[in-house]
């Protein structure tokens, strides 16, 4: 058996899920709509009593918890966003993950009005820079999707302010109940299963 690279990281126990949350790093990005992934899988690592760690080698912080379906890895990459694809071919690596189904992408959707959410499995990009680094690090689309809703900016000019931008205190509680709405959807997937988290979420 060839002996693994020095460049590709030492494989662990395998998961079920591997939870990945898009976001810029750094505190000028922090509450801003283009983050509301990387803020749901956080607020998924508290309730689970996990803590992230930074993991150089994987360009991520990543914590680890165990829940009904087994061992789950979260992770929130510290590269920008457009090249998350950086951080998540080295972590589907790390957490032995066969089936890219099993790997949940939690991210900003333009495409939703704010206080929308969809689960979905594989798909379009709809011009996500960070879906289209991590399918094209992948070489897949297979993977799964939690979309949080944050709405289409007044111009297409303005979308990179707009997702960036500072919130009005409305605005920012209100992006606040989104995140937590996807959180609590990945609590029911990562423990349940997609369709549940599906079912759960259509219900409510």
């Amino acid at each position: 058996m060839a002996p693994e690279r020095a460049s590709e990281p030492r494989r662990g126990a395998a998961s079920a899920w591997l939870v990945v949350g898009l976001a810029n790093p750094g505190p000028e990005y922090a509450g801003t709509r283009h983050n509301v992934g990387g803020d749901a899988v956080r607020e998924l690592v508290q309730r689970l009593g996990a803590t992230l760690r930074h993991e150089r080698r994987l360009h991520a912080e990543v914590a680890t918890a165990t829940t009904d379906e087994g061992l789950v890895t979260l992770a929130v990459p510290v590269t920008y966003m457009n090249e998350s694809g950086t951080a998540v071919a080295p972590l589907v690596r790390r957490a032995s993950l066969a089936d890219l189904t099993r790997l949940v992408v939690v991210h900003d959707e333009l495409d939703l009005a704010p206080g929308d959410l969809r689960l979905k499995r594989g798909g379009g990009l709809a011009g996500h820079h960070g879906l289209e680094s991590v399918a094209r690090a992948l070489g897949s689309r297979d993977f799964t999707r939690v979309r949080i809703g944050i709405g289409k900016p007044p111009t297409k000019e303005r979308g990179a302010d707009y997702v960036l931008a500072r919130l009005s205190a409305t605005r920012q509680r209100a992006r606040d109940e989104d995140v937590t709405r996807a959180t609590d959807a990945l609590e029911v997937l990562v423990a349940h299963g997609l369709e549940e988290a599906q079912r759960r979420m259509s219900a409510s």
